[in-house]
């Protein structure tokens, strides 16, 4: 995992582009080259500003960018969340556990976080069952863009008992 770089602009264009991907994103945002581009500088600008956000998410052995894994935390958010977002042709590998413990440490040891969420779409059963594998247990619903997300969470007095 690394921060993404403008190099990154063509996969995370195919990544997010792929209905199957979108079905289960919070934020849709733009659609298109521009809309990735968009995508790409708020996750960079992310970085800059909190010191932290989104890794890209790179296969050791070929090289392929497979998605992005982090933290999220705009102003007005509902907590600091930890996202992913994992190439269509990699679910089911684990990419999207593995990054997300490792995330998951980074917001309690670097970061400090006393709390960290993640907004999950109620049909989306995978991102249910990475959120529970690291942890995370269904603390409320919260309404967001005309529709209601269910908000996963854990404090860090839970993880500090379970590394």
């Amino acid at each position: 995992m690394r921060p993404p770089e403008a190099a990154d602009l063509d996969p995370f264009l195919e990544i997010h582009s792929d209905p199957d991907v979108l079905a289960h994103l919070t934020l849709q945002g733009v659609p298109g080259r521009a809309g990735a581009w968009r995508m790409l500088a708020l996750l960079v600008g992310h970085w800059h500003l909190r010191g932290y956000g989104h890794w890209t998410v790179i296969e050791r052995h070929t090289g392929l960018v497979v998605g992005r894994v982090g933290l999220w935390y705009p102003e007005g958010w509902p907590g600091l969340e930890l996202g992913w977002v994992i190439r269509r042709s990699h679910w089911n590998r684990g990419y999207a556990t593995e990054a997300s413990r490792e995330a998951l440490a980074h917001a309690f040891d670097v970061v400090g976080a006393d709390h960290v969420i993640s907004l999950i779409q109620p049909n989306n059963v995978r991102s249910i069952r990475v959120a529970e594998k690291i942890g995370l247990r269904l603390e409320r619903l919260h309404p967001e863009e005309g529709r209601e997300s269910l908000v996963y969470g854990i404090g860090r007095d839970v993880t500090s008992t379970s590394r």
